[in-house]
């Protein structure tokens, strides 16, 4: 039972998380031109939004598998 209490402290973790950032962003490389010493290389910096039911139903779940008594 020490795997269903991992997964709930983390279920839990990740959706504090995602109720306190709302979402996560990343930078995605979208072009490159290298023309003999010219180096051109071009980041789309994107956002990934994760509703707040979302992450209020992952703390939840977590929460439930914490206090699990088996």
């Amino acid at each position: 039972m020490k795997g269903i209490k991992l997964l709930g402290a983390v279920l839990l973790g990740l959706g504090l998380l995602a109720v306190a950032y709302g979402g996560f962003s990343y930078v995605k490389d979208t072009d490159k031109i290298d023309f003999g010493p010219i180096h051109i290389k071009v980041q789309d910096k994107e956002r990934v939004n994760i509703p707040l039911w979302v992450g209020v139903g992952i703390a939840v779940v977590g929460g439930v598998l914490l206090a699990r008594k088996s």
